[in-house]
């Protein structure tokens, strides 16, 4: 006689449904010691409403020609998530988090606001997932779903991805050197500004403007990208460098 779920929250509320033979005109379900809510009842089925309870207790079925074997219900307390990383991403999404913490065995889904993803679960401690899309650049709260219940507690930030305005000056020695503002927007959160392949050494402003010092370079012109953890943006050809006197 299958009983599906044979796991639930701690504090009730889980909808489990009993099969076997005879159970027509169910008159209680005991779990353990405590009498669940039936809601549905055929000669071969009994769904009910799971109670509170804590650890594993043994099911019952009790119709008018007795009460049939055991069977065994574990509860689960509710997801306890410690941390989050990484913390934020791109608005459009598709980039992986980790989350951990406990109780993550049974998750079946992560929220992230109002987009809910299917989770990947590590261990009982850890488990992945792959962000959804974000409604709008911003804090979402992110919880997750268990056969204990859910849990939030976490944030994630959903962060746009820059564009880049203008860069002044937009030409400069090849032996580098050169302090250039770079303007745009989405800056906040800027992990490199490169110049073609070469990282520069860039301090952030504000949201929409940085400063940078350009790296060494080959003469002509190059590209220069900004990357945030929103994604990145390029100028093709947005510096030159221009070769120095010789005499």
């Amino acid at each position: 006689m299958p009983i599906s779920p044979n796991q639930g929250s701690t504090g009730g509320g889980t909808t489990v449904t009993i099969t076997g033979t005879n159970l027509g005109g169910a008159t209680s379900v005991h779990f353990g010691t405590k009498t669940a809510t039936i809601t549905a009842n055929t000669p071969t089925s009994v769904t009910v409403t799971s109670p509170s309870g804590t650890g594993t207790v043994p099911v019952t079925v009790t119709t008018p020609g007795g009460t049939s074997n055991p069977l065994q219900f574990f509860y689960v307390g509710a997801p306890f998530k410690s941390s989050i990383s990484p913390v934020s991403g791109i608005t459009g999404g598709g980039n992986t988090v980790t989350i951990n913490g406990t109780g993550l065995t049974t998750a079946t889904a992560v929220h992230f606001g109002a987009a809910t993803a299917t989770p990947s679960v590590v261990n009982d401690g850890q488990l992945t997932v792959t962000v959804p899309a974000g409604a709008a650049a911003g804090p979402v709260g992110v919880s997750v779903t268990t056969a204990g219940g859910t849990n939030n507690g976490l944030t994630y930030t959903y962060v746009d991805a820059p564009t880049i305005g203008t860069i002044n000056p937009n030409s400069g020695p090849a032996s580098g050197g050169t302090v250039v503002t770079i303007t745009g927007t989405n800056f906040s959160t800027t992990q490199s500004v490169t110049f073609g392949a070469t990282p520069a050494p860039f301090s952030v402003i504000n949201d929409t403007t940085l400063s940078v010092v350009t790296p060494p370079g080959a003469v002509g012109a190059t590209d220069v990208t900004v990357t945030t953890t929103g994604g990145s943006a390029t100028t093709t050809a947005g510096f030159t460098y221009v070769a120095g006197p010789g005499i």
